[in-house]
């Protein structure tokens, strides 16, 4: 049965040609390795936002389980803000492992997105797949730093909605259809601004690659019930995904901050070295597969029609990272209670015009050497990121140590006044007392519940059955110094705080507060009962 079926086939295809073979299989290795080998060296991620995922899948996770607390906390909002993905992947693998766990392996679904949509477009471009694995170069790009994974898991997704829809007007197979309509309901479900983009994109396609395809009906029943999805969540969404984008400008100034915005997430110079190492590489790899293309005389084999192809495919790549080279240089910082706005459409441009490398030779030992080469330029950068989360475990190793005395649903107030310590250039401490609300309940003192534009919100707190933490002010995470026990303490019994010096003078006025534990960097408190 293997023998007539597609993996006899592939079986088979492996034997007649080893070093393609060995090509795929050093690919993914690579692919594996760069993805999960800074998750496996650390317990926490150096992710800012990372907690508060873990946080908000636990909630989905154990929202029905009373020893957490979350149903007199939160109300779930899946549709209303359906930022969902990643959050069912953490908790689907949290009934198996523990929160923390859970969410590295969602996180590393996430990451995997970007080489896995960038091969699925190269496909549709029909180029070897085995060029997605340039998709890594931006694995651990500044976006990850912050932990902004859902985007970058919606940004590998849009990735496999232009290349399925290139597929799908070039070669229609059975399938693709419904096919290129569960992407676009993935890219909804993962992060809804994008949507809008992708739906564009399949458009664009259609239109552009009409001359070489003569099709454009095979892509439009695919886009009507997502695209009815869409036109229900936009004119039912709640108010806080509402904002106003302010007058827009173009700000040319940018183009000399894309290295800083692209790659900027550890400290020193080694990082932009790195890349910029892996860049230069990937430049030459492109040089030498043109060279390689003319002296094999690849273009007399391809008739006009081929050509027509190639042409479109390449302006619908090159619109795209237009379009988004296009929104990084005029889009403000901030779009009402969303942050860091522009910045994020540098890394989509730059790896949407990745699918602009010319195909790999069809000779197999060529193909095993270009995936060489590609694998050169990426492990470095690895190497990098992997000795930086194993600092930062070591970083990490007094928290781990003193949330073991927190008890199960704490009333958590947690006050972060140190940021030093880890070699990310943001702030991975932060949020990250959010662990231990996805590791044992209870309630936090800040959350992202307070903004409305997540999946979880707090409940109103007139409701008599909702016991719900005092509301904070705007950036009260950054702004611990506020903090005066009397006006913010009281709804909570635990007290966490990251500060080299003792901290017990900031609970003097309530001296029914007490250390219970120092460890490091962290000072633990509990209100006598």
């Amino acid at each position: 049965m293997l023998r007539s079926g597609r993996l006899g086939r592939l079986w088979r295809r492996a034997w007649r040609r080893p070093a393609e073979a060995a090509a795929w299989a050093l690919a993914l290795s690579v692919c594996c390795w760069v993805i999960a080998g800074p998750l496996l060296v650390a317990r926490y991620p150096m992710m800012t936002d990372l907690p508060f995922h873990a946080a908000n899948a636990a909630i989905i996770k154990n929202y029905w389980d009373p020893s957490f607390h979350f149903r007199e906390q939160f109300v779930l909002q899946p549709f209303a803000v359906p930022y969902m993905s990643m959050y069912l992947i953490a908790a689907l693998f949290m009934t198996v492992m523990s929160a923390v766990s859970a969410v590295k392996v969602a996180a590393a679904v996430m990451l995997a997105l970007l080489p896995a949509g960038l091969a699925v477009l190269f496909w549709g471009m029909r180029k070897s797949p085995l060029l997605g694995l340039s998709g890594l170069l931006l694995v651990w790009c500044g976006l990850t730093g912050w932990g902004f994974l859902n985007f970058m898991g919606a940004l590998g997704l849009f990735a496999m909605v232009v290349g399925v829809t290139l597929r799908t007007l070039g070669r229609p197979r059975r399938g693709q259809g419904w096919l290129l309509s569960g992407l676009l309901l993935a890219v909804f479900f993962t992060h809804p601004f994008r949507f809008p983009f992708a739906m564009c994109a399949v458009v664009g396609c259609a239109v552009v690659m009409y001359p070489a395809t003569r099709r454009w009906r095979p892509v439009v029943g695919p886009l009507l019930f997502p695209l009815g999805l869409f036109g229900l969540w936009w004119w039912t969404r709640p108010a806080s995904l509402a904002g106003d984008f302010g007058p827009l400008a173009l700000h040319r100034d940018r183009l000399k901050q894309v290295v800083p915005y692209l790659f900027r997430s550890l400290r020193g110079k080694a990082e932009v070295m790195a890349y910029d190492q892996a860049i230069t590489t990937i430049g030459y790899l492109a040089i030498g597969l043109v060279v390689l293309f003319v002296l094999q005389a690849r273009w007399r084999r391809r008739s006009g029609r081929d050509w027509a192809w190639v042409m479109g495919a390449a302006v619908v790549v090159a619109s795209c990272a237009l379009v988004f080279l296009g929104l990084y240089l005029v889009l403000p910082m901030q779009i009402g209670l969303w942050w860091y706005v522009f910045p994020r459409e540098i890394t989509s441009a730059v790896f949407v015009a990745l699918a602009l490398l010319p195909d790999l030779p069809r000779q197999s030992w060529l193909k095993l050497l270009a995936v060489g080469v590609l694998c050169a330029a990426m492990l470095p950068i690895s190497k990098l990121v992997v000795d930086s989360y194993r600092a930062f475990d070591r970083s990490t190793a007094d928290f781990a140590v003193i949330s073991e005395r927190i008890p199960q649903a704490p009333k958590l107030m947690y006050l972060v006044f140190d940021h030093r310590g880890a070699p990310a250039f943001t702030t991975p401490f932060i949020h990250l007392p959010a662990y231990v609300q996805a590791e044992k309940g209870g309630w936090l003192s800040f959350h992202f519940a307070n903004w409305g534009a997540s999946p979880v919100i707090y409940r109103p707190r007139t409701q008599p059955d909702a016991v719900v933490p005092p509301p904070t002010p705007l950036r009260w995470e950054w702004t611990p110094h506020k903090f005066q026990v009397r006006r913010h303490g009281r709804f909570f019994n635990w007290f966490l705080v990251r500060q080299r010096r003792n901290p017990s003078h900031r609970f003097r006025a309530d001296r029914s507060i007490e250390l219970v534990a120092h460890e490091g960097t962290w000072w633990l408190f509990r209100r006598r009962r």
